[in-house]
């Protein structure tokens, strides 16, 4: 038993963990069961030559002490030089096949992993921070192929040799072999001792890995303001403290497994002084049947054993490393997605038959409702907007439709069939989206487009880039990648390559969330009438804080603290001289101000300089 983090007895391997191990072996490698057999009849095989060995080195030894005859030495070795070429022989297709195998389950699993990250809802990963997803999808999935594939082949053959040989030696001398077992009691206590320390500092271990990815992925994505704000040196601190973290843990860990060494040794030692003394007073004594040859082979074989006995204990110690990012990595399968296919779910309804809202409730936590009793009917292939302040909830409109999310109560319809009964497949498939949050991969700006209909025409792709105006930019860097998340493209040719990408899907709604956030006036002006015709007979829904641009909207939905404060066209908000006449007015003067002042908004000289 070892001590957990309560001060109570824990097993090397609990319960939990014998239930991941067979999680492990039935998910990936049960399939496999004809390579791992043959591996391990590989690895009887050289426990078997590792007995012979010692059999025919007892008799090239008494051949050479009883003065025998050369050719009887020189058969003894010729079979010891056969012996050791069977063991290298087998030395190379074990790993050969543990490795293959290994491998493929670690693809496997990784991919998985991936299609059940696909699967999880928004919720997830607000929730969690991308270092740790990345680092049980690639770095412990990784650590746990190396694991089970070449280091338990080895750990398996330690075993096998190991009892091989002590069968031996009993065969020898039961008596002089049950003197040397009487340091295995000290032995496992160590075991169990430094198993339990290293498996408490592995999760340390394992949290900090995940922090130190996060904190990587944060100053990459941001370098930007870094840079800007002239922060590199406290990201190099920060960076380096996890960093450090990493590297102190890391070593209680080492330091820890390294304890096995030295008890093996001190146990080693006690052992052969026993059979060194015990074994030659065998051999002075006459009727014990003990010979000098005996005690040299006896000692040689136990040699044998206590070097795979260290080994294994080295294992065990690794074991309960592994057993942690285990257990992390199979947490995973644990996150269910709450937005899933009903079972009478239906690929049948009416896109164009308009979007309702019914007394829907919705909060990101559950002491802060974004929406209580929220209601609004957007109708079918006419354009509305939703506009209010910032924090009003305008996003999360678009976000419960599509049902990123799940509303907490109420009911959202299209065509009158409520979403929780449309297929979500069929359900996000009827919406065109472009994002106020834009992703953009590291390809061409054509293959960019192309992402929202992979199977697009040549034709289509440059229709939808002429219509987004982003046609000329793809022409003159052609097949150049536009670097890690468009690093190399402006803020308006990202916004660009959003519209087009809606342009190319052309599903029957389409949601503009702050679609021209990132555009001078001048080019927003040069795009809109584009974007008329992509509405026309769509139902289209606006989110955008400028009010400029929802002047020809058949209605305007005003939000305010998650709650419907007006709604109306553009000319009957302006007269009610409510929420949304003050929010113009205020957008009127902060427009006519910086007319007069001739200041560019933060953001706008990259759209102009690229329009």
């Amino acid at each position: 038993m070892a001590d957990d983090t309560t001060g109570r007895r824990q097993p090397i391997i609990s319960a939990a963990d014998l239930d991941n191990l067979g999680w492990f072996w039935r998910s990936y490698f049960r399939s496999r069961w004809r390579q791992i057999a043959l591996a391990f009849a590989l690895i009887c095989l050289q426990g078997l030559i590792y007995q012979q060995f010692l059999s025919w080195t007892e008799q090239g030894l008494r051949t050479i002490f009883t003065m025998g005859g050369l050719r009887e030495l020189a058969v003894v070795c010729a079979a010891v030089f056969a012996l050791f070429v069977v063991r290298g022989t087998t030395a190379y297709f074990v790993p050969f096949i543990t490795i293959r195998a290994s491998n493929a389950a670690v693809f496997e699993m990784r991919r998985d992993l991936i299609a059940h990250l696909m699967s999880l809802d928004l919720s997830y990963f607000d929730r969690t921070k991308s270092g740790d997803t990345l680092h049980k999808v690639v770095g412990q999935a990784g650590a746990l192929g190396n694991f089970v594939g070449l280091e338990t082949a080895n750990a398996v053959r330690y075993a096998v040799t190991a009892i091989a040989v002590s069968s031996y030696l009993i065969w020898m001398n039961a008596l002089l072999f049950c003197s040397t077992v009487l340091v295995m009691p000290f032995i496992l206590w160590v075991i169990r001792l430094v198993s339990a320390r290293v498996r408490r500092i592995q999760k340390l271990v394992e949290a900090a890995h995940g922090d130190y990815m996060g904190s990587i992925d944060e100053t990459v994505s941001g370098m930007r303001t870094v840079k800007i704000a002239r922060q590199e040196p406290m990201e190099r601190a920060r960076l380096m403290r996890d960093s450090e973290k990493i590297r102190t843990l890391g070593n209680k860990v080492q330091l820890s497994q390294a304890l096995f060494a030295p008890a093996i040794h001190v146990s080693s030692a006690f052992v052969y002084v026993l059979i060194i003394g015990g074994g030659g007073y065998m051999v002075l004594s006459p009727g014990s049947g003990m010979d000098g040859a005996s005690i040299i082979t006896f000692l040689l074989g136990t040699v044998i054993v206590f070097d795979p006995i260290r080994l294994l204990a080295q294992y065990v110690g690794t074991l309960q490393a592994r057993l942690v990012m285990l257990a992390d990595v199979r947490s995973l399968y644990s996150e269910v997605s709450r937005i899933t296919d009903a079972p009478d779910a239906t690929d049948s309804f009416d896109a164009g038959g308009g979007i309702e809202f019914r007394s829907v409730n919705f909060a990101y936590a559950a002491d802060q409702p974004v929406f209580e009793g929220f209601d609004a009917v957007f109708e079918g292939k006419k354009v509305s907007a939703v506009v209010g302040p910032t924090g009003a909830g305008k996003t999360t409109v678009l976000a419960l439709m599509t049902r990123l999310y799940e509303a907490d109560g109420g009911e959202i319809l299209i065509g009158g069939v409520p979403i929780g009964r449309i297929r979500l497949d069929s359900l996000r498939g009827a919406f065109s989206v472009v994002a106020q949050d834009i992703v953009i991969f590291d390809n061409s700006i054509w293959e960019n487009i192309r992402y929202a209909n992979p199977d697009a025409t040549d034709e289509e792709v440059w229709q939808a880039a002429e219509n987004a105006e982003i046609a000329q930019a793809m022409r003159e860097r052609g097949d150049v990648p536009v670097g890690p998340k468009g690093a190399q493209l402006s803020g308006g040719q990202k916004q660009r390559i959003a519209i087009a990408r809606a342009f190319l899907s052309d599903a029957p709604i389409l949601l503009l969330d702050e679609a021209t956030s990132a555009l001078d006036q001048a080019t927003e002006a040069r795009i809109k009438s584009a974007l008329n015709r992509l509405a026309k007979g769509r139902t289209t829904i606006i989110v955008t804080h400028r009010l400029s641009a929802v002047t020809d909207a058949d209605r305007i939905f005003v939000l305010e603290s998650g709650r419907l404060a007006e709604q109306g066209t553009y000319d009957e908000l302006m007269r009610a001289n409510g929420l949304f006449r003050r929010l113009q007015d205020t957008q009127g003067a902060a427009a006519s101000a910086e007319a007069d002042s001739g200041v560019t908004p933060p953001g706008r000289e990259a759209a102009e300089e690229s329009s």
